[in-house]
């Protein structure tokens, strides 16, 4: 009220509306008094008790009370003009948003009202998946369309726009996607206009064209003329919306947690969709070389690669492992069934972190009988350029590929041979030091970083063959001119590096014996292995490729663990 008197008092003021600006209940600052009463109000303040006013000083002098001066005074009416005008545009904004609800509510009550039956006079619905080429329409000579039978379409809401009083949806299957469109009382459904992203759909109606100029997958839409959306079908909106719960700026650690709904993104299920060709490549290409398929155990009681790696585990009354490596077993096989691989899992307990380490992985191991080293590496360069070749075939995976590595072009072969001691050259030469920093020399296990370098440099598969006996497997076979190295091949692809590891074996009782002596491993638990060296052993060979790796080379990802549906590796089991 003008006239009366109210107090700011900096140290035990309050800016509240609990205060009064009565001298025993001061404000704290000037402009919230302002604020509170008007700039026609009177205004006393007191000096800071922390001000510069000696410790002698009376005390009702040093807390005297005083007009609020003339530039405080303006600077605490243009705060006040200030905040005024925000709590106005707050208001505003308010109640803008309040008749919009309140809008919304009559629109959606209104919506409520709105029943759609399916028009049980058209044609029946053909049910088709989402990626199926128009089956309902042909082009008459003058032009004119042709309307044939209508379809009937499952999937789920990937993205969705309205535009006037047209909405259009994006469906996904898994198999493809399709635009459709609802126009009329299909768009003013309550379930339309609440619909969310993820929500499952049955929808009929006709497929059409596009009009000119405009895009749509595979240039067509279906225009709906019914839709249902079950009990249990609505994904979740709001803060629970599957938008707000993964995005691009999500942790990657809580993208892994949520997995289940990351694959459902456009990428992640690409190369989901691409890994399943390349399974099935495999098996096709395995099955044109007439090569059988075995299914090897995965619980173990032998280690292949080192027992640093493996997983232990009770086995009743005795103690197992989670396999390594099948090799061993598709080895006894050879006899009786002739060349033959597997694709399974294999384990390993390595604590590693890396990009292209996993603790469980897909293994395409294989086992060739009567062969060369030679022969070996033309073998494997064979089936992959033939598995990519058959992958590419297929015109929607091919073009999944090409969205993911838009680089991406077939392998020159022959590939690039390089012996291990060549590759130490080479690495001395570009100055590319080993683990301590120090130059390569013969008898180096080339690291990881050291290997892709050279790999990205040269930019071309690389087979790297005849490594040291003494860094490699104890079955690996030695090579007869140079007892030094092994017949042993790694391949290497620009970006990934290693992606198979494979050797001639040993076909040799006596020299296997005495592998098992120098790396002091009991051979007792191996008899059925070395048996195949006592009952007509022969040359043979073998490999074992990682199908992340090969994935991830070929889609162009950052770390195998994109390239698996629920990756396992050092610090992580689940979901």
């Amino acid at each position: 009220m003008t006239g009366t008197t109210y107090y700011i008092d900096e140290d035990v003021g309050a800016d509240s509306t609990t205060q009064t600006g009565a001298k025993d209940s001061p404000y704290k600052t000037l402009g919230f008094g302002v604020l509170t009463h008007g700039e026609t109000a009177k205004f006393l303040t007191r000096k800071s008790k922390t001000g510069d006013v000696p410790e002698s000083s009376d005390e009702n002098a040093r807390l005297e009370w005083k007009p609020a001066a003339k530039a405080a005074m303006k600077k605490a009416v243009n705060y006040a003009k200030t905040q005024q005008k925000k709590a106005a545009k707050e208001q505003e904004l308010l109640a803008l948003r309040q008749k919009e609800e309140a809008d919304r509510k009559k629109i959606l009550d209104e919506a409520k009202k709105i029943v759609i039956e399916e028009d049980l006079s058209l044609p029946k619905a053909e049910r088709i998946k989402l990626d199926e080429i128009d089956p309902i329409k042909v082009k008459l000579g003058n032009g004119s369309d042709v309307k044939g039978t209508r379809v009937r379409v499952f999937g789920r809401v990937h993205r969705e726009r309205r535009q006037k009083e047209v909405m259009f949806i994006t469906l996904r299957d898994g198999y493809g996607f399709m635009q459709v469109i609802f126009t009329g009382p299909l768009a003013k459904t309550y379930d339309a206009l609440t619909l969310t992203r993820e929500t499952s759909m049955e929808i009929l109606g006709e497929l059409r064209e596009v009009p000119p100029g405009a895009h749509a997958p595979n240039n067509r839409e279906l225009h709906a003329d019914y839709f249902k959306i079950y009990p249990g079908w609505k994904a979740a909106g709001g803060d629970e919306a599957i938008t707000n719960r993964v995005s691009k700026d999500t942790e990657h650690a809580t993208l892994l947690d949520l997995r289940h709904l990351t694959l459902r993104g456009e990428t992640l299920s690409k190369v989901m969709i691409v890994r399943d060709a390349i399974e099935f490549a495999f098996n096709f290409v395995y099955k044109e070389l007439r090569m059988r398929k075995v299914s090897p155990p995965a619980l173990v009681q032998t280690q292949v690669e080192g027992g640093a790696t493996l997983f232990k585990l009770p086995y009743y009354n005795e103690e197992a492992y989670l396999t390594q490596s099948s090799q061993l077993y598709l080895e006894t096989c050879l006899p009786s069934m002739g060349d033959v691989y597997c694709i399974e899992k294999s384990f390993r307990a390595e604590k590693s972190l890396t990009r292209r380490h996993l603790a469980e992985y897909s293994h395409v191991e294989a086992e060739l009988d009567f062969i060369t080293f030679d022969d070996l590496l033309d073998h494997l360069e064979l089936v992959m350029c033939r598995v990519l070749e058959v992958t590419m075939a297929d015109p929607t995976v091919k073009q999944y590929i090409m969205d993911l590595n838009p680089e991406f072009k077939m392998p020159d072969r022959p590939f690039r041979r390089m012996k291990y001691s060549e590759a130490i050259e080479w690495l001395v030469e570009h100055n590319i030091p080993n683990e301590d920093g120090e130059p390569h020399k013969f008898g180096d296990d080339i690291s990881e970083a050291a290997e892709r370098k050279m790999t990205d440099i040269i930019n071309r598969p690389i087979f790297l063959t005849h490594f040291p006996v003494e860094i490699k497997a104890f079955y690996m076979q030695k090579d007869k001119e140079d007892p030094r190295v092994t017949e042993s091949v790694d391949c290497l692809m620009p970006g990934v590096g290693e992606i198979v590891g494979g050797s001639m074996r040993m076909d040799d009782y006596d020299e296997l014996m005495a592998a098992f002596r120098r790396e002091d491993i009991d051979p007792t638990a191996y008899y059925w292995y070395t048996d195949q060296r006592k009952y007509g052993s022969s040359p043979h060979g073998g490999y074992g490729l990682g199908f992340e790796r090969f994935l991830a080379w070929l889609c162009k990802q950052h770390t195998i663990r994109d390239c698996c549906l629920y990756p396992r590796y050092f610090g992580r089991c689940k979901p």
